[in-house]
């Protein structure tokens, strides 16, 4: 029984640090407002951060999300809430590097010393010609339902 754990807890540990090796969009860090006081360590705090679509030219994002304080949110051991809120839109002339997929992964971020992440993936409407941005929190055992979408309506672009 034993040997069958080690494995799994094993395969886990890959998976975890293999999601972690996907490139995605880097985020900048906008600002931020603290919404908990901690009398040891940083307050937790709601983070703004913005990100460029990194298959789609002239598509930016903006992100809120929670981040756990105190002593453990210092060290990083801290698990962040899954809350976070997506707005993105359009900035510039619209063009593709590469074929998109349904469901491409644009940006993720770790939220927890192991095994969670906050995604967001990137989903196409054709038929109104529309780019739907997901963002959601993954984690291996047991993930969240909140999520939240933006939708970007690829107009044409007058420069001006």
């Amino acid at each position: 029984m034993l040997p069958i754990r080690k494995r799994m807890i094993g395969t886990l540990l890959a998976i975890g640090g293999g999601a972690a090796a996907v490139s995605s969009a880097q985020a900048e860090v906008i600002g931020h407002v603290d919404t908990v006081f901690k009398m040891l360590g940083p307050d937790d705090k709601i983070v703004i951060e913005a990100f460029d679509d990194p298959d789609v030219n002239g598509v930016a994002c903006h992100l809120s999300r929670a981040v756990k304080g105190g002593l453990k949110g210092a060290v990083g051991l801290a698990e962040d809430r899954s809350d976070a809120s997506i707005a993105c839109r359009q900035i510039g002339p619209i063009s593709f590097e590469r074929e998109i997929e349904d469901g491409d992964k644009v940006f993720s971020k770790r939220t927890s010393a192991l095994f969670k992440s906050m995604k967001v993936v990137r989903f196409f409407d054709r038929k109104r010609n529309t780019l739907i941005y997901l963002v959601y929190s993954e984690k291996i055992i047991d993930g969240s339902p909140q999520n939240a979408i933006s939708t970007v309506p690829i107009m044409p672009w007058s420069a001006k």
